[in-house]
Parts: structure tokens; C-alpha cells; sequence
């Protein structure tokens, strides 16, 4: 894998910590250079800087159009080309339909769907010139049902379908740039972590502890999201890759 992803451009949002870092961490270690964007600034930065020389970071608001233009307008500058784009970035909110708030509801669409489709629209300029490979990070609540979790289940939704039409478009116009979405179950983030209550330990709920688990490491959501960036994974457009410890097939 390594000498198909040598000096490819990459950008990763949400990569100041969890999935975002991790994939950030394999890119760079398999020969790619790295934009890393977050609204975590300090984090952000420290990330990049831990990286090396291959990987830079850019504050970012991903569900911002101007942001996403400067963004771009700076990789077209410096790197002159985009290869791989890991639309990551997203929040976890609990809800159901009877008490999630309309604000909540648009909240979490706009930071975890909107921003993929500026990210698939605008990366899409640079991408296109050479191909490529997008990678959005959606969820396995896209696909099976979470009553507690309404809004950001509905924006996963989105993300899936949304990775679906971008896959066909780009084949239908010719532009060999493929679109694919990753569904993990539970990962062991900081993100995630905090929903745990105290004196919990998530960590006893990992794949390491007990294979009926379901949470797992950044690490193994990174590894699919790097394949699918990678050119070994040439012939394969448009699909939802579960990451998720066998949990959806035992959920019937």
C-alpha cells in the first residue's frame, strides 16, 4: 500500500483527535502529505507538528463555505493537487423524536451533513484533475435504527446517501474519483468517551476485552478509510464499509 499513496495530497477534517488524527497518522505513514483541518487550534496544530514535515494544519470550520474555499484555494497553492479527501469531521448528540429540539436537529445536520456535501462539492475542483478518492466517515446508525439518537442518526443518513450520488456522478462524468462511506459502530474517542458516565470505563467495552464488544480503536476505523484511499482499492465505488465488530448482522 505503501507506494501507491507515496507524495499523494491528502486532506482530513475533524484530525486534531480520534478518527480524524488516526487517519491522519496512517496517511502520513504510508507516504501521503497531510492537510489536517479542525476547529481545535492548539490540538490541531500539535497534531500536525508531531507529523512531521509531510503534514500542516488549518483551522477550520467545516460547515462554513468561506472556510472551505480558503482551504482549498491554499492546497491548489501549495501542493497543487488533492488526491484523497476524509470528510471526518462530526458531533454525537442523544435525542429521540419526541424530545430532540428543532435546534438540535439542524445542529447536527449542518456540522455532520452539510459539510460533506461542501467538502464532496468544493474538494471536488482538485480532485477531479487528476482523481482521486473521497472518503466520507458516516456511521452504522445510517443503517440501522437508534432511537436515542435521532438527529445524528438522520445525518449519517445523509452522508451514506449523499456518498451514493456523488459515486455515480463521478463515474457518469468520467472524472475516476471515487466516492465511498465508512460506518463504524462504537469507537473509542475522546468524543465518545465523554458519553460514558463517571467512574465507567469505556475501554472494558472494547473488541479487546471480549469479541462480542462493540467498540473499537480509531485506529481500525483509520485502516479501512486508508485502504479505500489507496489505489488497491481501484474497483470499488460507492459502497458503505461497516466497521463494527459484527454488530449490525447480530442485530436481527
Amino acid at each position: 500500500m505503501n507506494s501507491s499513496m507515496d507524495n499523494k495530497v491528502a486532506l482530513v477534517t475533524g484530525a486534531a483527535s480520534g478518527v480524524g488524527l488516526a487517519v491522519a497518522q496512517q496517511l502520513v505513514a504510508t507516504g501521503a502529505r497531510v492537510i489536517l483541518t479542525d476547529l481545535q487550534e492548539s490540538r490541531g496544530r500539535a497534531a500536525a507538528e508531531e507529523l512531521g514535515k509531510t503534514a500542516r494544519f488549518m483551522t477550520m470550520d467545516v460547515a462554513d463555505a468561506d472556510d472551505w474555499d480558503s482551504v482549498i484555494s491554499s492546497i491548489r497553492e501549495q501542493e497543487g493537487r488533492l488526491d484523497v479527501l476524509v470528510n471526518n469531521a462530526a458531533i454525537l448528540k442523544p435525542g429521540t423524536i419526541e424530545n430532540t429540539s428543532y435546534e438540535d436537529w439542524q445542529l447536527l445536520h449542518r456540522i455532520n451533513s452539510d459539510s460533506v456535501f461542501l467538502g464532496c462539492q468544493k474538494g471536488l475542483e482538485l480532485l477531479k484533475q487528476q482523481g482521486g478518492a473521497i472518503i466520507n466517515v458516516s456511521s452504522i446508525a445510517a443503517l440501522a435504527g437508534r432511537a436515542d439518537y435521532l438527529a445524528y442518526s438522520a445525518s449519517k443518513g445523509s452522508v451514506a446517501a449523499m456518498t451514493r450520488v456523488v459515486a455515480a456522478h463521478c463515474r457518469q462524468q468520467k472524472y475516476r474519483v471515487r466516492c465511498n462511506s465508512v460506518h463504524p459502530d462504537g469507537v473509542l474517542t475522546p468524543m465518545t468517551r465523554s458519553s460514558y458516565p463517571e467512574g465507567i470505563d469505556p475501554v472494558n467495552f472494547t473488541i479487546d476485552k471480549d469479541p462480542m464488544n462493540r467498540m473499537c480503536q480509531p485506529e481500525d476505523v483509520a485502516a479501512a478509510v486508508v485502504f479505500l484511499a489507496s489505489d488497491e482499492a481501484r474497483a470499488i465505488n460507492g459502497i458503505e464499509l461497516r466497521v463494527d465488530s459484527g454488530q449490525f448482522i447480530m442485530s436481527i
